[in-house]
């Protein structure tokens, strides 16, 4: 019998979900993927890099270009001067540089700090890394960090707290104190932060995205994590990257040359275009995520569920206490078979499923979409 090095993992609860979504063609509102396309100007860059034959490998670290546009990305949003060719490391997708970034700071023994309900790669990663993950959990309805209580989960073993803001998937977004109290942690134990900011253009009703990269100090413990795929549209081009500080920059680019050595050549050229000549992209995502968010929020007005709140990401999460006594894992299946639409379950992201009622939405769909599996929660 094969020694599984991850025996207790088996097929991801986005991929169950879209599978039953299709078998019952059900309105996928499970996996957090967009229904509209990616922008004209983005496809037609990447057809053009195609055809003019930019196929081959680029450097390991990323297209020059691309690295100095991302530079100068940080600097408008974030008022903070990075270097393109040293600090930022282009990748196969967000997913790829959370376990490279991982991998560059975990060692056997060691323990890590996540926030439940977590993305599910965390746990996997720092196990194959010889570490542990140690879990906070977060409560609904508000899923605020009780700092006091990371505190007393820090031993000396702890070597660093990932987390991830705006968070997937309760739609929270952290606030200055937030960082107040994570920058004490990582003081007072020498830790470091990979900070998970995939939807870092996606917040909602005026908050900021408090990036790590806002910080001088912070950011010098931290390893950025950042999704093209989120920001564009493209998430099945699998284009992120990573921002670290010069010496963890190097240490995380060991590991990288030899997970995807490098990635999609013609994708990075046609990102530094969009970049640089369609910035007003970014600057749009907040208020057309939002507008998204608050077409379904307000279709379910009349709904038996109760709505929690969004600040951020394409998620929103329901209780459905009044609607069903089912376990959310349970519910989420009769919704898709019975009712004909597909969400996903909180507990899955918790290490010690909880008993809250909650089930997570993604409005990243277009309108008549959104509407008509309203309309079909609304009958419930």
């Amino acid at each position: 019998m094969f020694d599984s090095k991850l025996p207790n993992l088996g097929i991801s609860i986005f991929s169950q979900m879209s599978g039953l979504a299709n078998k019952f063609s059900a309105i996928n509102l499970s996996q957090g993927f967009p229904e509209f396309d990616t922008p004209e100007y983005l496809k037609a860059q990447l057809s053009q890099y195609v055809t003019q034959g930019v196929n081959q490998y680029s450097p390991s670290s990323g297209v020059s270009k691309l690295q100095q546009q991302i530079a100068a990305l940080v600097q408008r949003k974030y008022k903070t001067q990075i270097d393109g060719t040293s600090q930022v490391t282009i990748t196969s997708g967000a997913t790829e540089a959370l376990f490279v970034a991982i991998q560059t700071i975990v060692r056997a023994g060691d323990d890590v700090i996540v926030f439940d309900p977590a993305y599910d790669s965390y746990q996997p990663a720092i196990e194959l890394a010889g570490g542990k993950s140690v879990h906070v959990a977060l409560a609904a309805p508000d899923y605020a960090i009780n700092w006091q209580t990371v505190n007393q989960a820090i031993t000396a073993n702890t070597r660093a707290i990932i987390i991830n803001t705006p968070h997937n998937p309760s739609g929270k977004v952290l606030k200055q104190q937030d960082i107040n109290e994570l920058k004490k942690l990582v003081s007072a134990h020498n830790l470091y932060v990979i900070s998970d900011e995939v939807y870092e253009h996606i917040t909602f009703d005026q908050q900021p995205h408090l990036s790590a990269l806002r910080d001088e100090e912070l950011l010098a413990k931290s390893f950025v994590i950042s999704s093209f795929g989120k920001t564009f549209h493209s998430t099945g081009w699998k284009m992120g990257y990573c921002i670290a500080p010069t010496d963890l920059c190097e240490e995380f680019r060991k590991i990288h040359q030899y997970v995807t050595f490098s990635s999609f050549t013609p994708a990075q050229h046609a990102l530094a275009d969009m970049l640089e000549q369609h910035a007003e992209h970014i600057d749009q995502l907040s208020e057309f995520y939002q507008q998204k968010r608050d077409v379904l929020s307000n279709a379910l007005q009349d709904s038996r569920f109760s709505i929690l709140p969004s600040e951020g990401t394409y998620f929103l999460l329901l209780d459905y206490s009044d609607v069903s006594d089912l376990n959310d894992v349970e519910f989420c299946q009769w919704l898709v078979e019975q009712a004909g639409v597909a969400a996903i379950p909180l507990s899955v992201f918790y290490q010690q499923p909880n008993n809250d009622k909650v089930i997570r939405l993604c409005f990243a769909k277009n309108d008549q979409t959104l509407i008509e599996a309203a309309r079909i929660l609304c009958q419930l």
